[in-house]
């Protein structure tokens, strides 16, 4: 294993078996101390963003409603419903405010996310 790949692997992190994921729905997970927002969609994608919600101050975005607008796939945080990005953590709303957006790697039916 070359020096790349090692680090490659350290940067992963476990988070749980894709089966445990629920469709629709967020989990949190806790990503090298930061809280980070999980969801699978209907059609297996997987997404993960920071949890932390720039406008209720508050850890939350994982408890969101998840849907489509504008043709993007997004979250809706359940204090204030601004709109968040999935793929790219950018707030709909307001495009100056974004939460961290994370790689989600599946490997042998273990959702990691790179951090």
């Amino acid at each position: 294993m070359t020096h790349q790949e090692r680090n490659t692997m350290n940067s992963l992190v476990k988070i749980c078996p894709v089966a445990e994921l629920p469709v629709n729905l967020g989990v949190g997970a806790l990503v090298k101390g930061q809280q980070v927002a999980v969801f699978k969609l209907p059609n297996g994608d997987i997404f993960a963003i920071g949890n932390f919600d720039p406008f209720s101050e508050a850890n939350v975005l994982s408890r969101g409603l998840v849907g489509d607008l504008q043709g993007q796939k997004v979250v809706a945080s359940p204090i204030y419903k601004h709109h968040y990005n999935l793929q790219t953590g950018e707030c709909l709303e307001d495009s100056t405010v974004k939460v961290p957006a994370y790689d989600v790697v599946v490997q042998d039916e273990y959702v990691y996310i790179r951090a």
